[in-house]
């Protein structure tokens, strides 16, 4: 399987007619329609049913078309950072996070993504929803992964990646540790450990509020891991997205009643270039299986 022939496969594809297609790659008709039979041969299956001077897609074809495609980015995109390379002109990624993302589910594509491009740095920058939606208009950054709740507008376009729910973090031992899942009734009266940088804060905090849920903050924090120690410490319970939760010790019940759910979602800017480097993350980032 020669690129060459994949690229006159695709065009031919486009253009359903092996002439045009010809005329497009600048070869000859002759040279394009041996070369397709040759890959249909490689193959062993016919890409494209003739009918006369008209041609049509075989389902085989159609089935092939996006693999074919990809190889083809994935070509031009390895081609590019190879020339970046020799020129001494490497960029790093400009990925911003929001700051109560767990670390794990990220770092688990992070991981895959290096092992594929090896040649790509990335740089990634923790902030806050609002903060990293203003370094994204501004070019600060090339990518943001956040929950597009409060920021999403005509000036972004998000790609979701998955959707967590919120669970009640408890230490072992605690009275909440015996329930399979926790109401929002259950909690009144309870001690609890308040995050402060949670971007849906204000959501819970007005359910609490509409169930007359009365909740007594003990301690208060805009650090993730300070939280989850004083919930350790057994300073009270606190909610928190259940991918975000990184200390083992701690027990995670889901919220219920109501069910309080977010989505994490990959930003980017419409209209704004992408190097190529950039171009091969995106679609990483959509290929990539984010497990439930």
């Amino acid at each position: 399987m020669e690129m060459s022939q994949i690229r006159y496969v695709l065009a031919a594809a486009k253009t359903l007619n092996f002439t045009k297609a010809a005329a497009e790659c600048n070869i000859s008709q002759p040279a394009l329609t041996k070369a397709v039979q040759a890959l249909e041969g490689e193959l062993g299956t016919p890409l494209f049913h003739r009918e006369g001077r008209r041609i049509l897609l075989s389902e085989f074809g159609q089935s092939m078309l996006s693999h074919l495609q990809h190889i083809v980015d994935e070509a031009e995109a390895t081609k590019a950072l190879a020339q970046n390379f020799k020129l001494l002109n490497q960029v790093p990624i400009r990925v911003g996070v929001m700051s109560t993302i767990g670390h794990v589910r990220l770092s688990r594509f992070l991981a895959e993504f290096q092992q594929d491009f090896e040649g790509i740095e990335v740089a990634v920058n923790e902030a806050d929803a609002k903060s990293l939606s203003s370094r994204l208009y501004e070019g600060e950054l090339d990518l943001a992964v956040l929950n597009p709740l409060e920021v999403m507008s005509d000036e972004f376009h998000a790609h979701d990646l998955y959707r967590e729910r919120y669970v009640v973090v408890v230490p072992p031992g605690h009275r909440l540790a015996a329930f399979n899942a926790v109401k929002l009734s259950d909690l009144s009266g309870e001690r609890y450990v308040d995050r402060l940088a949670c971007e849906m804060r204000e959501m819970v905090m007005g359910a609490c509020q509409e169930m007359d849920v009365e909740l007594y903050a003990r301690f208060r924090s805009e650090r993730e891991d300070w939280v989850q120690a004083m919930v350790l410490a057994n300073i009270g319970f606190a909610f928190m997205p259940e991918y975000a939760v990184t200390l083992p010790e701690l027990l995670r019940r889901p919220l219920i009643e109501p069910t309080v759910e977010r989505t994490i979602s990959l930003i980017s800017v419409p209209g704004r270039p992408f190097t190529p480097a950039v171009s091969a993350f995106m679609r990483a980032a959509k290929g990539f299986v984010w497990p439930d």
